[in-house]
């Protein structure tokens, strides 16, 4: 697998992670999170907790010490594994979570292979995870700021990495045509102009006061709109003079000035913007659309033609959604001693047995894996590209929704 497939990997195995992190809750201090930068000694994170274990033996409250300690022993004993923080550090978080009807479970996860180094120590005891750190690494900071507007609304907001975020929609309620005439006529010429000066400035302002915070960051503002209004705001000084230095020379016509209008002028500009994966994203899904519509497509779609194709080494790119969530579950009858596997969205129930159709209690989880380092370890074999895609352009969303966030285009066609 090349560097970028496993930071790409690496990305979104943590934004999975984070998911769950962030849903857990426990009671009072009694979750414990540990975070080990590459220039920390393990082996000194280990003698802390040994006195934050000694510590808690101050807490009143029995159930909170109990935890406590049996949060602490367990981040001992995980971390006994690890001679070092390695190359980016080791994130852990252990504890007793809530899981309904004042019941908890005890939890401990270990993120040891980040997307970027840890920067400072941190422990923590508290009723959730610190996870500022973790999160951090996957927001991108280069960015471009889009607007899009006309006479009668408009949308600005801000794209970076694989996202868009549109951050407001505005309407502007000018009068449309009217039928007075004489100096009537005038009159309400000039209120309308009027009007839409006043729209013009207030959407302007809205969007350079959410943009300038994020100046440095931010690479172009690129401005669209479905007709010359769009110019008329760029060339009459409607923007903050630190806005309109970066704003691109070319605008580009959209169809729409609402939030349509805004993931329209990413489609558009992206020859503009470099920096941003989305354009690279909608290329490859578009590929394997036109390649499935051939008589003979080198393309497929759905689980199980998608292993048998990864085991022929027949596929060329493998494209995920981020909005998958499956796991490969292993699961153990107790009933009949069958073992098989089955693949399960994080809620689901485990299907009831093959043999002997028992269901419940009778079914145990032995081992769970998440279907994208399933097929990530399958390609990496092959030597098939592996694409991420993600859900925010109308490609991306299809391929979540209707393929089942799984496809590939193929180095042959195969029957």
């Amino acid at each position: 697998m090349s560097d970028d497939q496993e930071q790409a990997t690496r990305r979104l195995r943590l934004k999975l992670t984070l998911e769950d992190l962030r849903e857990m809750k426990g009671y009072g201090t009694e979750l414990v999170t540990v975070i080990i930068p590459p220039d920390r000694q393990v082996s000194d994170a280990r003698q802390m907790l040994q006195n934050e274990h000694g510590q808690a033996a101050n807490i009143k409250s029995k159930s909170t010490k109990k935890n406590v300690q049996a949060a602490i022993e367990s981040a001992i004993s995980a971390l006994s594994k690890y001679r070092d923080a390695g190359e980016r550090g080791i994130a852990l978080f252990t504890g007793s979570i809530i899981v309904g009807n004042n019941k908890t479970r005890h939890i401990t996860v270990v993120v040891d292979d980040l997307p970027q180094p840890l920067l400072s120590f941190r422990y923590r005891c508290d009723s959730k995870f610190e996870l500022t750190q973790l999160e951090e690494m996957l927001v991108d900071k280069k960015s471009y700021g889009l607007f899009v507007i006309d006479r009668a609304e408009a949308a600005y907001g801000i794209a970076s990495g694989k996202r868009i975020h549109v951050q407001e929609y505005l309407v502007s309620n000018i009068m449309g045509k009217h039928r007075q005439g004489g100096q009537s006529a005038q009159r309400f010429e000039r209120l309308i102009e009027e009007a839409a000066h006043n729209f013009y400035k207030r959407a302007t302002e809205h969007a350079c006061s959410y943009w300038l915070p994020e100046l440095d960051n931010i690479q172009a503002i690129i401005i669209g709109g479905p007709g010359a209004t769009k110019d008329f705001v760029f060339k009459n000084d409607y923007f903050h003079h630190e806005i309109t230095k970066k704003i691109a020379k070319t605008t580009f016509d959209v169809g729409y000035s609402n939030e349509s209008g805004v993931r329209e002028l990413v489609d558009n500009a992206g020859s503009l913007m470099g920096e941003i994966e989305l354009d690279a994203e909608r290329q490859v899904v578009n590929e394997f659309l036109e390649e499935l519509v051939k008589a003979h497509p080198k393309a497929t779609y759905g689980e199980k033609m998608i292993v048998d194709a990864l085991q022929q080494g027949a596929v060329a790119k493998l494209l995920i959604s981020e909005g998958m969530r499956k796991n490969v579950v292993e699961i153990k009858c107790n009933k009949c001693s069958n073992i098989w596997k089955a693949t399960l969205g994080r809620t689901e129930a485990l299907p009831k047995c093959k043999e002997c159709e028992a269901v419940g209690d009778d079914l145990v989880e032995v081992k769970s894996v998440s279907l994208i380092d399933e097929l990530s370890i399958l390609a990496s074999k092959g030597r098939a590209e592996v694409r991420f895609i993600s859900t925010d352009t109308e490609e991306g969303s299809q391929l979540n929704s209707g393929f089942g966030g799984l496809a590939a285009v193929l180095r042959y066609p195969i029957m």
